[in-house]
Formats: structure tokens, C-alpha cells, sequence
């Protein structure tokens, strides 16, 4: 991965599109993956809010990326979305590579805790969408202690299944009623993604925000990496190591053929979408 191919390679874009990234970008195999760290993020859903903006954000990794590379309808999800945060630190050194050197990772559960808490002085209120059944509860819970005063306007743990279209009628109805300024969603990548596109002009809420696994994270269900093996890039292994038959596919196929397509892409030979990135 030479310089003389990193310089014939694009690398950023700033220029706001209709429903689409709206901060400079670094593309990552034709995904604009946000060039930000946490402050941003957190301060430019603020003023999405504030303005009235009606944005989702996608907290994407490696595992997510490949998905947009199989699926056009997944990869079209993610070039309307208005942030897609470096989650991932292989996304971060990639972005890095690629021109952007203040980019930090933006962990899904970092993000989440880092806008609860600045909700708390601004009045945002919050929708949690996802979890098993009592994990919203928990989460609630847990994050009313952790941050007083923090406004829950609702909870829903929707079924191990599509909802028929009068349970998603009534899914909208019951968030819009709840006056939520954002909805957490966490029912796993790449659904989530495609429920917020699905839903973004159905729900009055200006800020959508797919969080995967961080609902069981932060309601302590599951088990989170140590934060030196997140430095490293070393949390796949942690993942794996903890749910081995759900998450075997996800990082011993995915994870490899992530490095050819970038390697590709730095040779000028990994196809990009085209016009998009």
C-alpha cells in the first residue's frame, strides 16, 4: 500500500446530498464511512436535533461493510444515511490511510452513553427499539441511574420476526406518541439499518441511531472486550471467543476478505460504486 497509490485514490467529500452523508467522508470500498471522532458525533446529531433535521446514523464495522458489498439494497441504506460512524478500529486505520489522520473510533456504546449524557443538560428524550424481551427494561434502568435526569419516552422489544404492516403502523404510532427527540435501535446489523431507512419519513424523531449489541452491553447481558483489546483492533477475537457458532462466519470469512477488498482498492482494482463516494 504504497504512496503512489494512495494519492490516485479519492479520498474525502464534504458536499451535504439530499438524504445522504453529510460530513467529509473517507471511502472504504465505496462506503463514506464519517470522518469524525466522539465529540462530532455527538455534537452534530445535537444539532440535527436542535434544527430539526431528520437524519439516521449507521455504526458500521467490518462485518457491516461486507454486507453493503453483497446487497445493493444494504449499500443503498448506508449512502442515505447521514452518519456512518467508524465503529470498528480496522475502519479507523483505513480512514487513516486514506486521508483523514483525526479520525477516532466511534463505539457504538461510547456513543450511546456519550449522548445520554448530554441529553440530560439539553432535554433530549430517547426511544429504545431492540433488545430480547426485559433487555429495555434493564437498559432503562440502568441508564436512569447512571445519568439522573435522563428522559426515557419509551420501550419496545419488537419479535424474533417481520412485523406484519398493522404491527409496524402501530410500532410508528406508538414512538411518535412518545415525542422521543431519538430512537435506539438495536436488533442487529444489517436489519437495523434497513428499519431505520424503512421508517426514517415515517417517524417524527429527528435522530435514528442503529447501536447493534450495545443494548446488551450497557444493560451488562453480555460481556464487553477489555479496552486494551479494543485498541488494538483485538475485539473480534474477544466476540468470537464469547459466541463462537453465532459469530464464527462474521469474523473468520468476513474479517479476510475485508483485507483483499481494501488491498484491492489501494491497487485500483476494487470497484467502486459509482458516483457515490
Amino acid at each position: 500500500m504504497g504512496a503512489a497509490n494512495l494519492s490516485s485514490m479519492p479520498k474525502t467529500n464534504s458536499a451535504p446530498q439530499p438524504g445522504g452523508p453529510v460530513l467529509p467522508h473517507a471511502n472504504i470500498l465505496g462506503i463514506p464511512v464519517s470522518a469524525i471522532d466522539l465529540p462530532t458525533a455527538v455534537e452534530t446529531i445535537g444539532q440535527w436535533i436542535e434544527q430539526g433535521q431528520r437524519h439516521y446514523v449507521c455504526v458500521s464495522n467490518v462485518h457491516t461493510i461486507m454486507e453493503c458489498q453483497k446487497d445493493d439494497a444494504i449499500r443503498e441504506v448506508f449512502h442515505q444515511a447521514g452518519m456512518i460512524t467508524p465503529d470498528g478500529m480496522p475502519l479507523v486505520w483505513v480512514s487513516r490511510m486514506l486521508g483523514q489522520p483525526g479520525v477516532q473510533r466511534v463505539y457504538g456504546p461510547d456513543l450511546m452513553l456519550s449522548v445520554l449524557e448530554e441529553s440530560v443538560a439539553r432535554g433530549w428524550s430517547h426511544y429504545f427499539y431492540g433488545g430480547a424481551p426485559g433487555v429495555g427494561a434493564i437498559l432503562a434502568s440502568g441508564m436512569n441511574s447512571r445519568f439522573p435526569g435522563l428522559r426515557v419516552a419509551g420501550i419496545f422489544s419488537p419479535p424474533f420476526r417481520p412485523l406484519n404492516s398493522q404491527e409496524e403502523v402501530e410500532v410508528v404510532n406508538r414512538i411518535n406518541d412518545s415525542g422521543a427527540d431519538i430512537v435506539w435501535t438495536g436488533i442487529g446489523a444489517p436489519r437495523q439499518e434497513l428499519w431505520m431507512a424503512k421508517h426514517r419519513q415515517q417517524l417524527n424523531a429527528p435522530v435514528l441511531i442503529g447501536v447493534g449489541a450495545a443494548f446488551d452491553f450497557l444493560s451488562g447481558i453480555k460481556p464487553q472486550a477489555p479496552r486494551w483489546m479494543m485498541a488494538y483492533g483485538l475485539e473480534w477475537l474477544f466476540r468470537l471467543k464469547t459466541e463462537p457458532r453465532r459469530l464464527w462466519r462474521r469474523y473468520l470469512y468476513y474479517n479476510p476478505l475485508f483485507v483483499w477488498k481494501v488491498a484491492l482498492q489501494f491497487a485500483g482494482l476494487q470497484r467502486r460504486s459509482a458516483g457515490r463516494a
